[in-house]
């Protein structure tokens, strides 16, 4: 079980830039498979969805394969599967249809753990419902989420419960199927930002105990949209505002406008991409992305280690946040008396990305007491060796 990189890096062109991308929690690079998928869609034909032409009938396959693709990555129905512009988008409007049903007394419980984008839409929806808002607490120490927190701001009146299942900054994994379970027996949702857990382990909703499932192609090899994954039964019971003559079915209901029919393309080309990067002998397609996830993880959990020895041998001139136990390949570090800005761009002049700032966690940096912007290094599938040493021969010649 063993990735092929170099083979697998023939497939991305910006990669003869000869630059090393480090930025991959902001976005990963785009295999030449996906664009193909996006231009050969866009150019036709193509009409709006319908049963009648050639042209509707590819809108109708492009919207049908990308339901089945991300069905298949995170293994719910296919028509449980709702698309949206961004990750963000799609809580913002989940935020909404939710407290719907929110009144003055009820509760919601977010976590000091995550991006923003999974923090305040739900503090604001809960502001304009009367809604309370209690905390999941950060362990400075571990920067693993502290559960102790957890029990005390779950009450009867908690109504949902939103976390991430890795941190975009720091990498932690909380142990995500415990925190649901403790949310369910309150009776409360779980909502669970899985951004950038989706881009390094494989996906099992049911399995996590996530009720609704929010994640971004364009962070594992995708174009840029967001993706929101529940139990159908679940969407028929949310009533979103919608224009009168649109579709009422689930999932459609949650889709305001014309699809983008290319970038749907585009992200069921990046699922089969990802599921053939190391298929092993599995004949569907939820086999072979288990097998190549597998292999996936192996492969950064191999880089990770070689990155942390080496800063190691830094000493104290780099300080590491990410501590978690359990965690994705994505390392956050200060740098002793030095502006993570200025490594940034003494990095960029070397041919490597690798930046700096605060990524949007803004209840991370809070709790961490981080007030100043930090340096953040993530792995990717494309990543080899050599680039991790070429990082670090630039850091240290920076320091």
């Amino acid at each position: 079980m063993a990735i092929d990189v170099t083979a697998l890096r023939s497939h991305f062109p910006s990669l003869d830039s000869g630059l090393a991308f480090f930025d991959g929690p902001g976005g990963t690079q785009t295999p030449r498979p996906v664009a193909d998928a996006v231009a050969a869609t866009l150019t036709g034909p193509l009409s709006n969805r319908g049963t009648v032409s050639p042209s509707e009938l590819n809108a109708e396959r492009a919207v049908a394969g990308f339901r089945a693709a991300c069905a298949d990555l995170l293994n719910v129905p296919a028509d449980g599967i709702v698309h949206g512009r961004s990750a963000t988008q799609l809580t913002y409007d989940f935020a909404r249809h939710l407290a719907k049903d929110w009144s003055a007394g009820d509760e919601i419980v977010l976590s000091r753990l995550d991006h923003d984008a999974n923090v305040r839409p739900w503090a604001q929806a809960a502001e304009r419902a009367g809604v309370t808002v209690r905390w999941i607490e950060i362990d400075p120490e571990t920067t693993e989420l502290d559960l102790g927190s957890y029990e005390r701001a779950l009450t009867s009146r908690t109504r949902l419960v939103a976390v991430t299942a890795a941190s975009n900054v720091l990498g932690t994994k909380p142990p995500l199927r415990r925190i649901a379970d403790r949310a369910h027996e309150a009776g409360a949702l779980v909502y669970v930002d899985g951004v950038h857990y989706a881009a390094h382990d494989l996906v099992d909703v049911p399995a996590l105990g996530a009720d609704l499932f929010v994640c971004s192609p364009y962070k594992f090899l995708g174009p840029h949209c967001g993706v929101l994954a529940a139990a159908p039964e679940l969407l028929g019971t949310l009533r979103p505002d919608k224009l009168l003559p649109s579709p009422d079915t689930v999932p459609e209901r949650f889709e305001f406008g014309t699809l983008p029919y290319e970038i749907l393309a585009g992200v069921s080309a990046a699922v089969d991409f990802l599921a053939a990067m190391d298929p092993g002998t599995g004949t569907g397609r939820r086999e072979r992305l288990t097998h190549a996830l597998a292999a996936l993880h192996e492969h950064e959990r191999s880089l990770r280690a070689r990155l942390q020895e080496g800063l190691s041998a830094l000493g104290d001139a780099v300080t590491l946040h990410s501590k978690a136990a359990d965690r994705t390949p994505t390392l956050l570090m200060s740098l002793q008396g030095r502006d993570a800005r200025e490594a940034q761009a003494h990095l960029a002049e070397r041919g490597v990305v690798a930046p700096a700032g605060s990524f949007y966690a803004y209840e991370p940096f809070t709790a961490l007491k981080l007030e100043n912007p930090a340096l953040r290094v993530g792995l990717a599938p494309y990543n080899t060796a050599e680039e991790v040493d070429r990082f670090l021969d630039g850091l240290a010649g920076f320091l």
